[in-house]
């Protein structure tokens, strides 16, 4: 069983910049991809970006490419997500996911990942 923890939200201005990190603990040798998604209040949980487990590939929703980064440490079996450029649009709760089953495609969907974080909060003032 996979815990995740997510650290790292808060409130920023707009044009600011925030990291989060999601901390991976128990059977991590199991997963194949990481990911971010994020849900707004009143809002379905939408993706944000994923890597895999090697960190040889990556994938940004288009909301948040070029302003996004994710990248991931596996010695200390965290995954940071550096969010520049913020904007009052990406106030959200983060989720930070895992998921066990190799797919040659990145998977964009929720129900594609085995394993959830608690989420940390992201509030971008305007």
């Amino acid at each position: 069983q996979v815990q995740l923890v997510e650290s790292g939200g808060g409130l920023v201005q707009t044009g600011g910049s925030l990291r989060l990190s999601c901390v991976a603990s128990g059977g991590t040798f199991s997963v194949s991809a990481m990911a971010w998604f994020r849900q707004a209040a009143g809002k379905e949980r939408a993706f944000v970006t994923a890597l895999t487990r090697s960190a040889g590939t990556t994938y940004y929703a288009d909301s948040v490419k070029g302003r996004f980064t994710i990248s991931r440490d596996n010695a200390k079996n965290v995954v940071y997500l550096q969010m520049n450029s913020l904007k009052p649009e990406d106030t959200a709760v983060y989720y930070c996911a895992a998921r066990r089953a190799y797919s040659r495609v990145l998977p964009t969907r929720a129900d594609e990942y085995d394993y959830w974080g608690q989420g940390t909060q992201v509030t971008v003032s305007s």
